[in-house]
């Protein structure tokens, strides 16, 4: 590369690189610099004592677990949807392209509406939910299960909401995967006398892996991290069974006014997440590895 073609790419890069540090490397700056202040008068320097007051913290590892609990939960099961609904529309079935835009609109509704609808249908007096259950006899009332106002079952419910509207995008990243594998990796193995199952198990899954992998790693960053669906069905309760540190570092800034304590927080949220995400990049991303 000559001296113009470094100035040309220098030229290119630089508006991505002021875009950065304006709104990332300088609100990071900004956000390490309160988490090591007093949390009350913000002046006065404490040092690592926001992070020792978050790390003995019941209620943060309460949070933390929370959110094991949530990401796990969820994304398993929009996974194993998303995969089912992906392999189905890629059979190219009569009305396969109305029933993927029907699949899809989930994805056109915003997170704070979506929360909205799922905390009327989980009402415990008027909710469909529950009316559902009754007439078919898995409940004895309308009454039985207060879906977001106790503690067994709260969490839950925002799992639910949030596997229904973020199903369809992983459906989409899989069909995505589907429709890019070679059709001659299919013939040949039909010539070889592979049925449907041995197809899946070993020419479709094997190719999805790396689209599997990037799916499940921007949903677990997704999922982490919610915040409009919890707060609009249960604000993190009751008694914040269904909190998670998004809401904890919500709470403790907009209540409570503890800066520096949640700087911290979300500190520690990050590199927590970031560690999760790199243990999950070493372990299942290999590029190397042949699909097939």
């Amino acid at each position: 590369m000559n001296k113009s073609d470094r100035r040309t790419a220098l030229l290119f890069f630089s508006p991505a690189a002021v875009f950065m540090i304006l709104f990332f490397v300088y609100p990071m700056f900004l956000l390490a610099r309160d988490s090591l202040f007093d949390s009350k008068t913000g002046t006065q320097f404490v040092g690592a004592e926001n992070y020792v007051t978050a790390l003995t913290s019941a209620r943060f590892y309460h949070s933390l677990y929370n959110i094991i609990v949530f990401v796990i939960g969820a994304v398993s099961i929009e996974l194993v949807l998303g995969l089912i609904l992906a392999l189905l529309l890629s059979t190219g079935f009569k009305g396969s392209h109305f029933a993927r835009t029907l699949f899809l609109s989930p994805l056109m509704i915003a997170p704070l509406v979506c929360g909205l609808i799922w905390k009327f249908m989980l009402n415990d007096q008027f909710g469909i939910l529950n009316s559902f259950l009754f007439k078919m006899g898995i409940i004895d009332s309308p009454q039985s299960i207060l879906w977001l106002s106790d503690e067994r079952f709260a969490l839950l419910s925002c799992m639910i909401a949030d596997i229904w509207l973020t199903t369809p995008f992983m459906m989409l990243i899989l069909l995505a995967g589907i429709q890019g594998i070679p059709e001659s990796l299919y013939e040949a193995a039909h010539i070889d006398g592979a049925n449907k199952s041995q197809c899946f198990w070993r020419i479709t899954l094997p190719c999805l892996r790396p689209v599997i992998v990037v799916a499940v790693l921007i949903r677990m960053i997704d999922a982490a991290r919610s915040f409009d669906i919890i707060w609009v069905l249960t604000q993190g309760g009751p008694n914040f069974s269904s909190s998670l540190l998004s809401t904890m570092i919500y709470n403790t800034m907009a209540r409570y006014n503890q800066v520096g304590y949640s700087s911290a927080l979300a500190i520690l949220f990050m590199v927590a997440l970031m560690s999760i995400c790199g243990f999950f990049m070493m372990r299942l991303w290999n590029p190397n590895k042949k699909a097939v």
